[in-house]
């Protein structure tokens, strides 16, 4: 009972906050609910015993993230978003259609914590049982992201490391941009 209502009142939080997004228009505003919404996220990945997945979030989402927005932000002139000249409608409906779809795809997936789930059937214990003898590793979550997964893992920390390159040339960039118009006066 203390369950359900702890994850209605996040998704209430995050859906909130969402709504929030939106309808804001100071961007200021914006990065610090989008900061908001990472803790809130993180806060749903810790009820769902998923604690490394919310440490991500929350260094990632909430921290890192936010700061170089903040950065961003700071090398802009203007902290106002322009308001749209249409209704933006068709994008509004692509996003319910894919919403629906996503929903109904959803509708196969075993209810959170099975354990008739054939991830609780076959694969956790075939980990559990085979991690040690195959790796040598004795923690079976390090075992399971180093090197059952070790490609996946790998490729999620690339695009996290070009990600982060790409904005400092970004940022760079203007800075290097903005001392040159400076040197020329």
């Amino acid at each position: 009972m203390l369950d359900t209502f702890i994850d209605i009142t996040l998704l209430a939080f995050l859906t909130i906050t969402a709504i929030a997004i939106i309808k804001v228009r100071d961007l200021f505003v914006v990065i610090m609910l989008f900061s908001i919404f990472s803790l809130h996220s993180a806060g749903l990945f810790v009820v769902m015993d998923a604690a490394d997945v919310a440490f991500t979030e929350a260094a990632v989402g909430a921290g890192i993230s936010t700061v170089l927005m903040l950065a961003t932000l700071a090398l802009t002139k203007d902290h106002d978003e322009k308001r749209p000249a249409h209704k933006a409608r068709l994008p509004l409906l692509v996003v319910l259609i894919t919403g629906a779809a996503l929903v109904y795809g959803t509708y196969d997936i075993p209810s959170f914590g099975d354990p008739d789930a054939p991830a609780q059937a076959h694969v956790k214990p075939y980990y559990i049982e085979q991690s040690m003898r195959e790796t040598g590793v004795p923690n079976t979550v390090t075992a399971v992201l180093a090197s059952y997964r070790g490609y996946d893992t790998l490729g999620e920390v690339t695009v996290i490391f070009t990600a982060g390159i790409g904005v400092m040339l970004l940022i760079g960039g203007r800075l290097t941009r903005k001392r040159d118009k400076e040197d020329d006066r």
